[in-house]
């Protein structure tokens, strides 16, 4: 059986306004009905598979749960990385938990954030790698070119393997991402595939060729995993926070596969994309008969070739072609389709004016549901608060501000310092500064409710949590 581990740390800074650093585009519905995380995993039913292993960054770890929940493959198999250290650290933890048990499963290695138009083609390229990942070797999964992209690194195919059942190669070369003509020149020699980033090998093997070329990285990652202790309601495998930042960074590429002997590159045409930028989303979704992509309330007149997205707002336009536009709750992007790589200066722009644009949206995942910013003031601050049914704020006080809760649908059960009492809809709550507090909601229905914050600092780091149920300090 083979274990899926996928890599989940991205940030996804090309997607901006939609993607950001704390709500990266792997957990966004960008296409299908799912997020790209849960498209990922619900893409291997067929295959004959384990329970996956996700690695992720911390600061996702409830995002994750919460995805994986939803599928019905959340078990306590969510690596969490204190800090990003590139793959192949990634993959070295993951590796690790896997043989913890004496067992030496095949680990295949997927992004999260990834594209398949043909399901079939994968899994057929995934079965045929099998039986040479069994033996020992180190597969990595080549795609056939579309054309001379610049955008991807490429695989140059070696001699074929003896006796291979297909087309299966020995990897002769990975390069760099090249310029048109060189990209076109690779594309006409037929011998190079686009780099895709995913494996297929035993975990011990993977450990073994880590620990010959890589030794500071495999020692870092067994230090790390030595310490490892299961988090809050046993989803999470936190790792020593102190090992880990030791590691030191390294793709898998550069630490394994350009200097293994072992190395064979399988072939895969499955309409694959790694949907890198808005305009590669716009290639592989579906679209009107002037060619719009559009999701969300949107007009259009007179308008072709673009890609319109909106999550709440009514998008008019009206004489324009070949454009992106992106509307958000709090930010909209206006750019032309050819130059999407550039949304990288607007992210730029935020960070170094310290906008938290860049790295939050207005509305915030928590593990108890959700929180929208309705208005952002100095002294004062509401928020639309959504609470499912089960989660609970952590038992805590603020030494600056004063809460005021209004109940807008379902029932919410709270706590003030040694009191406890039920406030249903319509009804509300105040809590002054410095009283110990919490919110629950009992019921069977979602809670909806509206938080007054008022005080001289309304900031994040005035919650001073006492106790909590999904281990947050």
């Amino acid at each position: 059986m083979l274990l899926p581990i996928i890599m989940a740390g991205g940030i996804g800074s090309r997607l901006w306004p939609m993607s950001r650093e704390l709500y990266p585009k792997q957990f966004l519905t960008l296409h299908g009905k799912q997020s790209m995380l849960q498209e990922t995993l619900t893409r291997l039913a067929g295959l004959d598979i384990r329970a996956p292993l996700v690695v992720c960054n911390e600061e996702h770890r409830f995002l994750v749960a919460e995805q994986l929940r939803q599928i019905h493959q959340l078990a306590g198999n969510i690596i969490l990385e204190p800090v990003g250290r590139n793959t192949a650290p990634a993959i070295a933890l993951a590796a690790l938990d896997a043989v913890a048990t004496g067992d030496d499963p095949i680990l295949l290695v997927l992004a999260a954030d990834h594209i398949f138009a043909d399901v079939g083609a994968f899994h057929q390229a995934v079965n045929l790698a099998l039986p040479y990942a069994e033996a020992g070797k180190l597969v990595t999964f080549g795609i056939v070119p579309a054309g001379p992209e610049t955008g991807y690194g490429y695989i140059q195919r070696g001699e074929q393997v003896k006796d291979a059942q297909g087309e299966i190669f020995k990897v002769g070369r990975f390069v760099e991402k090249p310029d048109r003509v060189t990209a076109q020149g690779y594309i006409a020699s037929g011998e190079y595939y686009w780099n895709s980033g995913m494996f297929m090998f035993r975990a011990k093997q993977y450990l073994n060729q880590l620990g010959k070329f890589r030794p500071d990285i495999l020692a870092a990652c067994q230090q790390a995993m030595q310490a490892h202790q299961p988090d809050a309601g046993q989803d999470f495998i936190r790792v020593d926070k102190e090992a880990f930042f030791a590691c030191p960074e390294e793709s898998v590429d550069y630490a394994v596969m350009e200097k293994t002997d072992e190395a064979i590159v399988v072939p895969m045409d499955a309409g694959w994309n790694d949907v890198g930028s808005w305009s590669a989303l716009w290639d592989v979704s579906e679209k009107d008969g002037q060619n719009n992509a559009l999701t969300g309330d949107i007009f259009l007149y007179n308008t072709s070739d673009c890609y319109i997205n909106t999550d709440e707002k009514l998008v008019a336009a009206v004489g324009v072609e070949n454009l992106v536009i992106v509307n958000t709750k709090d930010a909209v992007l206006v750019i032309n389709k050819s130059q999407v790589q550039d949304v990288k200066k607007v992210v730029e722009y935020l960070k170094l004016n310290q906008r938290s644009e860049y790295r939050r949206h207005r509305e915030t995942y928590r593990p108890w549901g959700r929180s929208d910013v309705v208005v952002n003031e100095t002294r004062y601050n509401v928020n639309r608060i959504t609470v499912k049914p089960g989660g609970m704020f952590s038992l805590q006080m603020h030494h600056h501000r004063t809460e005021h809760w209004v109940v807008l649908a379902g029932t919410a059960k709270v706590t003030v310092e040694d009191k406890c009492f039920l406030i249903t809809e319509n009804q509300s709550t105040f809590i002054p500064v410095g009283s110990k507090h919490m919110l629950e909601n009992p019921g069977k229905i979602t809670l909806e409710l509206l938080e007054i914050q008022s005080g001289s600092y309304l900031g994040e780091d005035d919650i001073v949590r006492i106790k909590d149920h999904y281990g947050r300090v």
